[in-house]
């Protein structure tokens, strides 16, 4: 059988959701989630279905009551100031 490019359905479900979890360290340009509906962007977060890291920093998330009342879930980033060099 020849495929004609393209994913399947069956392969493409596994590129979905979030990539880094609660804690973890990522730097500028990070892809956080990819094609998702479910996270929103917080602090230091930039995108809408596609979220990427701000800034160098800490990942976590946080939970606000949304329309209806339905939970929405943040992804943010903690920034991590770099030490200055004297």
């Amino acid at each position: 059988m020849v495929r004609v490019g393209g994913l399947t359905t069956k392969y493409y479900k596994e590129t979905r959701g979030v990539k880094v979890s609660g804690g973890q360290k990522v730097k500028c340009g990070t892809m956080l989630t990819r094609q998702g509906d479910r996270w929103k962007p917080g602090l230091n977060v930039t995108g809408r279905t596609h979220l990427t890291a701000g800034c160098d920093g800490e990942v976590y998330f946080t939970r606000k009551k949304g329309n209806y009342k339905k939970a929405v879930t943040y992804i943010n980033v903690r920034s991590v100031e770099k030490p200055k060099k004297k």
